[in-house]
């Protein structure tokens, strides 16, 4: 019956000394934490961390839970290879664009947007580490705003890629609003994941002794085996309990005089440490789960702006794609104009119509047309080679796709009139769906819950211990013979008589656990520390720091507001404006054009001069440059104040959900029967060497 019991006793103990039993879930709030609102889970794409699979339970049983804590886990690789997409749009080297298509390459390709999906498992890595009581890493949160349109002149675009793909800031107040910053400063975070200790030791010992008295002997040899185990964890109570049991076996000594050799000893304790005053309770304690809850969403709205960003530059350079295009076709129309001018005055010049000097400058108006036909040819080869770069991920490097011409299927149509919105409507608006609002909200929250710490380190240090222990014993009766002195003198060996030891402690491991078990020798103890800072310097000046700190993110948090209210009002003055200029603009440009007509009328009756119809045509180019350019203003003032009001993915029909994947479901649009011709491109080397790059 003893024997059974403690077999029974020791399994207990083994169990409660493996980890499995005592981790919590991530998913769950950690024991003693208040119940607060579940993050909303943040779907990563394919192939990266989840939560669960950082550091939920994998439903592999309690093996497979054990070994994958201790294995590393591999994100996954990345692919360059682009979406098939892009090849179902090509057809016979040109590219046919659609405004849809565009975006959804974006989605599927840009690696600005790629770059931004590793932020959501990082943040997710992130809370769990904060799960076991460690402070956060920081994670990056700016956004890059991609590339600029092509320039005109000869070096247009040299350094397009450069300047756009710097980077800008994402709108959320680094460093203040993060709460990383003071992470340091504030109470200590007791470690929420458990620990199971074990030891094995084996020791020989040989210690001279100057009497024999005790022993028996004056060279003292000790031979013993122990193993020792234990399992601690802590808890958001700033509670830390320690269950141990030490064991020695065999311990043997060439001593005479003991009763029992060898001898086997057990002790079982358990100690509890539960903090009073600094480090007390919950809230103090998961402070930096609850950020990392909090940067798990920031992460998440810095997914959802890097999309908006990358989505606005794409539809900004497809537009000024266009606006190019209509440029090489108004430069091309003023070329056809200027020659057909030559050739006519030339057969006029041999028939002695007019003067060789009218041959001169309409040779000159057709060459000056000439070189502003390559310099639009040159810009839209740029514009196509930095599109291609935001829709591709390893695009350039296929010459197929590096060589390919791309042709805009969309045009835009202005419409009949303009939405009218209240003002103090767009404005709410804005402030409900623009994510930089949100995460500046966000990390004025991460401030106030860092400064619950920061406060708390001013307290004193006040700490009760409690510990109680069982303590088990036994042994064999020693085989060395006792050496006595008779009554004459002399020293004899006297073996060890059982009837003369205790027979209690006779006995193996067994007996020493059915001791301990049974409480047969229990010891208590319990203790009260207090430690008081006498100036306290540091702790006040942290949180002097951190409070400074806060008053400086309400500032720039009010700054963040106050900006985009002045944003949305500039925003739909800008398009008011462009509308206008626009009309305006079509109106000079028709005008102009009646104006040509008449003077080449005149021109050819003889009552005006070549230069009337230069300057007439000159004017007539810058017209409707113009016209084209106003077009291009206002559906950029339009962009700009959809992406001013945070509506730019809802305006598109852009999925969050796509772009966490990377992947949009359908299909591309249908190349037209009759698609529009591309421009024809430049055929100079230096131009075939740009496209080579």
């Amino acid at each position: 019956m003893h024997a059974a019991r403690s077999i029974a006793a020791l399994a207990l103990c083994y169990s409660l000394a493996v980890p499995g039993f005592g981790q919590t879930p991530l998913a769950a709030n950690p024991p003693g934490a208040p119940q607060t609102p579940q993050v909303p889970e943040v779907s990563s794409s394919p192939g990266l961390y989840t939560a669960s699979e950082i550091g939920g339970y994998s439903g592999q049983g309690i093996l497979g839970w054990f070994s994958r804590n201790y294995l590393p886990r591999p994100s996954r690789a990345i692919s360059w290879a682009d979406s098939p997409r892009l090849e179902k749009l090509m057809r016979a080297g040109i590219i046919y664009l659609s405004l849809r298509d565009a975006i959804a390459l974006v989605l599927e390709n840009n690696l600005d947007i790629e770059n931004a999906r590793f932020n959501l498992p990082q943040a997710e890595a992130n809370l769990l580490r904060a799960s076991a009581g460690q402070l956060l890493t920081n994670i990056s949160n700016s956004v890059s705003s991609g590339p600029s349109s092509a320039s005109s002149g000869v070096l247009a675009g040299a350094g397009g890629f450069g300047a756009g793909a710097s980077g800008g800031s994402s709108g959320t107040q680094q460093g203040v609003l993060s709460g990383l910053n003071v992470q340091l400063a504030g109470s200590a975070i007791p470690n929420l994941d458990p620990a199971f200790y074990t030891q094995v030791s084996y020791s020989h010992q040989t210690t001279p002794l100057t009497s024999a008295f005790a022993a028996g002997t004056n060279d003292l040899v000790t031979a013993q085996k122990g193993w020792i185990y234990a399992y601690q964890q802590s808890f958001l109570t700033g509670t830390t309990a320690t269950l141990s049991m030490s064991n020695t076996y065999g311990y043997w000594q060439n001593a005479p005089n003991n009763d029992f050799n060898p001898t086997t000893s057990a002790v079982l304790g358990l100690s509890v440490t539960q903090n009073l005053l600094k480090g007390f309770r919950p809230a103090i304690n998961n402070r930096v789960i609850r950020v990392a809850k909090n940067q798990l969403r920031i992460s998440d709205l810095t997914f959802k702006q890097q999309t908006m960003t990358t989505v606005d530059n794409v539809v900004g350079l497809y537009w000024d794609l266009v606006l190019f295009n209509d440029n090489l076709r108004i430069r091309q129309q003023a070329l056809d104009l200027n020659t057909k001018l030559y050739e006519d005055n030339k057969r006029r010049a041999e028939l002695g119509a007019i003067a060789p000097i009218d041959i001169i400058q309409a040779e000159a108006e057709m060459k000056g047309a000439q070189q502003d036909v390559k310099n639009a040819e040159s810009q839209l080869l740029q514009q196509e080679t930095i599109i291609k770069g935001v829709l591709t991920r390893g695009g350039m490097d296929n010459l197929a796709i590096a060589t390919a011409r791309i042709v805009p299927l969309d045009h835009f149509d202005m419409p009949a009139q303009e939405r009218v919105v209240p003002l103090q409507d767009l404005i709410s608006e804005a402030l409900a769906a623009r994510p930089d609002v949100a995460q500046s909200a966000i990390g004025l929250e991460d401030t106030r819950i860092s400064m619950l710490g920061t406060k708390d380190a001013l307290l004193p240090t006040l700490s009760l211990s409690l510990g109680a222990s069982n303590i088990g014993q036994a042994g064999q009766l020693n085989s060395i013979p006792e050496p006595e002195t008779t009554s004459t003198g002399a020293v004899v060996s006297v073996p060890h008589n059982p009837a003369t030891v205790n027979q209690f402690f006779l006995g193996g491991y067994g007996t020493a656990l059915d001791q301990v078990f049974t409480r047969k020798f229990p010891s208590y103890n319990a203790s009260i520390a207090l430690t008081v800072p006498i100036r306290n310097r540091s702790a006040q000046a942290d949180l002097i720091t951190q409070q400074l700190q806060y008053r400086q993110s309400q500032i720039q948090d009010r700054q963040l507001l106050n900006n985009v209210k002045i944003n949305v009002i500039n925003s739909q003055t800008a398009l008011t404006q462009a509308r206008a200029a626009w009309e305006n603009a079509v109106e000079a440009s028709r005008l102009q054009e009646e104006t040509q007509k008449g003077t080449r009328r005149k021109y050819e009756l003889g009552t005006a001069t070549i230069l009337d119809v230069v300057i007439t045509q000159q004017t007539t180019v810058a017209r409707e440059l113009s016209e084209a350019d106003a077009l291009n203003q206002y559906i950029h003032a339009k962009l700009n104040l959809q992406n001013t009001l945070g509506r730019i993915l809802d305006d598109y029909n852009v999925s969050i959900d796509d772009a966490k994947k990377g992947t949009v479901g359908r299909e591309p649009d249908p190349i037209p029967a009759v698609p529009p011709k591309a421009a024809t491109p430049p055929s100079t080397p230096a131009a075939i060497g740009i496209l080579r790059q």
